[in-house]
């Protein structure tokens, strides 16, 4: 992932920087790649396709494999939550211990079986330039060329991304020249898979030198295939900032994906997580989230430990909120799926039935539709006159709607779809009118609250509110206070309401509902004076909560 650190000289001249050497619509396009390099997934038109020549947008995770080589069940919760590639942290030695060829065969394996299509990165070469004890991209080259003989013929499963952020902030020129050698190193030693590049300023490129250098390095290599990769953190907070550098790439022809990317603010700026998802979409570029558990910084954690049925709000985003995982990710055909012949729709879903319904949210749960190769999702609409409208989307056969009006009715329906794109008929709707309003009795709730860092007058706190009873809660409000002054000034799994120290928290629409025995996590950044004690007492929906 990238370096918080690295982000702190890039706040002062990122507006200023970021228009030098743009890429435009007279920038020359990419050159397709030769047919008799194209045995797998390629790139075509500047767009990543597989061997077919269908489209394959990625929609998936990164996973820490190199310093958790004992989660290898990770690649089987990803895919159960709608992944269709992971990007896995490998090591050449250098740094950290060397994956092995064998351990490399089994991951790509592992990564067939589960029918995800495997991104793998050498992770040693981060910041190299800043960071003295980063690789460098020529050593990153040696190491693939050595698992040669385990990934020949592995083309239409594999992607090499060479080296992670492979260059920091210090002289980030010096980035293109080792770029465009390590490819032809590459190419030289018969390599014929795609290959991913990671740019300068830790992956985040905000001076630009990968955008203004893209269409030389592409041109470097010979086959044409070739994807850059760009990491959004906190130097993308603004829609605007997104959106110009994935056109800029798009305009020009070149292909692009968000190989890292992150959505809960820290000191430097609050990522706009939002508008780098629903631009991948518009533009059907691939996104891969960073990271799926075992972070230092457990904000970026997408999974609680390693467990897919603790996502944190920040996984619950990715997984299941808009233009997310779920919504959008389709099957790559190389696995079955979405075969260009799949013309059949799925089935009908079963009419849905409503459960747990609270002024503000439900849930809705159907009999699974099925299809002559695999309903791969399902869409929820709101049904009004004539028009529908997607509120939800779902892997299973259940879905919670948030984001209701009180002694409201409401009509939903749900539709099928397989990874080829094909869509069911509507079921039968049903009608749901929701309550009154009014907290919910009797809640049983646990809440843990910690502080992951501090600064001078400011600090970074995460709130685990818990569900010990034995029924979902949908929908909540948790009440605490401060009690030295402490502000919130940003929060995400959550909306903030403050009256001097008393502090009310209603829930984000990924968070809407805690399972029983199960909880959500709600993160934020705060102002301090020189004391920040952490408040004493919780409700939720005005029962008293137990601390832990």
């Amino acid at each position: 992932m990238s370096r918080v650190a690295a982000l702190l000289t890039r706040l002062v001249t990122l507006l200023g920087l970021v228009a030098l050497g743009v890429l435009g619509p007279a920038t020359a396009h990419a050159q397709s790649s030769p047919g008799a390099l194209a045995t797998g997934i390629h790139i075509s038109d500047g767009r990543l396709v597989e061997g077919n020549g269908n489209d394959f947008i990625m929609r998936g995770v990164n996973h820490a494999h190199t310093w958790y080589p004992g989660e290898t069940q990770s690649l089987a919760d990803v895919k159960a939550l709608g992944a269709n590639t992971v990007r896995v942290v490998l090591s050449n030695g250098h740094r950290w211990t060397k994956n092995s060829a064998a351990d490399v065969a089994a991951v790509v394996s592992q990564c067939k079986a589960n029918r995800l299509i495997c991104v793998l990165e050498v992770h040693d070469t981060t910041g190299y330039g800043e960071d003295a004890a980063a690789g460098t991209l020529d050593q990153a080259a040696d190491y693939w060329i050595g698992l040669k003989d385990v990934l020949d013929g592995e083309e239409n499963y594999v992607i090499v991304n060479i080296g992670n952020e492979p260059w920091g902030n210090t002289n980030p020129a010096g980035w293109t020249d080792p770029t465009i050698a390590a490819i032809k190193k590459l190419r030289n030693a018969g390599f014929e898979h795609t290959i991913m590049v990671d740019a300068p300023n830790w992956g985040q490129d905000w001076q630009g030198v990968m955008r203004a250098n893209a269409q030389a390095v592409y041109d470097a290599d010979t086959t044409g295939n070739l994807i850059f990769s760009i990491h959004m953190y906190s130097v993308y907070d603004t829609a605007q900032e997104i959106t110009d550098y994935l056109n800029a790439f798009v305009n020009a022809g070149l292909p692009i994906l968000i190989g890292e990317f992150g959505g809960p603010p820290d000191q430097w700026g609050d990522p706009d997580e939002d508008t780098m998802m629903a631009a991948a979409q518009q533009l059907r570029l691939g996104y891969l989230a960073w990271s799926w558990s075992g972070n230092t910084d457990q904000i970026l954690d997408l999974a609680i430990g390693f467990d897919p049925s603790r996502l944190s709000s920040w996984g619950q985003r990715i997984f299941n909120g808009a233009n997310g995982i779920a919504q959008t990710s389709r099957e790559a055909t190389v696995f079955g799926g979405g075969n260009p012949g799949d013309t059949q729709a799925p089935t009908a879903p079963g009419t849905p039935t409503a459960s747990a319904v609270t002024a503000t949210s439900l849930s809705l749960t159907w009999t699974a539709a099925t299809d002559n190769v695999g309903v791969t999702g399902y869409d929820v609409v709101r049904v009004s006159g004539g028009s529908e409208t997607t509120v939800a989307a779902s892997t299973t056969n259940t879905v919670a709607v948030t984001g209701l009006t009180a002694d409201t009715t409401y009509t939903f329906a749900v539709y099928a779809r397989d990874a080829a794109g094909n869509r069911s008929a509507r079921s039968a709707t049903v009608n749901v009118t929701t309550d009154e309003g009014g907290s919910t009795p009797g809640v049983g709730c646990s809440v843990g609250y910690r502080i992951v860092g501090e600064w001078p007058g400011g600090f970074q706190g995460e709130i685990t509110i818990r569900n010990t009873g034995t029924s979902a809660i949908s929908g909540w409000t948790l009440a605490f206070a401060f009690a030295n002054g402490q502000t919130v000034t940003n929060m995400w799994g959550g909306t903030p309401t403050q009256n001097g120290g008393a502090v009310r928290v209603t829930p984000a629409s990924y968070t809407s509902t805690i399972p029983a025995a199960g909880s959500v996590t709600v993160g934020f950044t705060g102002s301090k004076g020189a004391t920040n004690t952490a408040p004493t007492a919780f409700s939720l929906n005005g029962s008293t909560c137990a601390t832990t």
